[in-house]
């Protein structure tokens, strides 16, 4: 069972080992993960997690990364910055 958290809910977006894919989902939802996103064959996950548990995740046989989903602004089309 996983502890309560404090800290604020971040994205994230983690490699897996195909091999190990099932187990490690399991894992990583038993460390507080919530899963919004998966592709198997790709061995690539996404969901939410508490930040203070990023290291469980990490921590997790069959994780390859952890890395934080980053939002990129595009200029509008009529910018002149393109």
């Amino acid at each position: 069972m996983t502890e309560p958290s404090q800290s604020a809910p971040v994205g994230v977006i983690l490699a897996v080992d195909p091999d190990r894919f099932a187990e490690a989902v399991e894992a990583l939802r038993r460390a507080g993960l919530t899963v919004t996103g998966e592709q198997a064959t790709l061995g690539t996950l996404s969901g939410t997690v508490a930040e203070d548990r990023i290291p469980a995740l990490e921590a997790v046989d069959g994780v390859e990364s952890v890395d934080r989903e980053r939002t990129i602004q595009l200029p509008p089309s009529d910018s002149p910055i393109q």
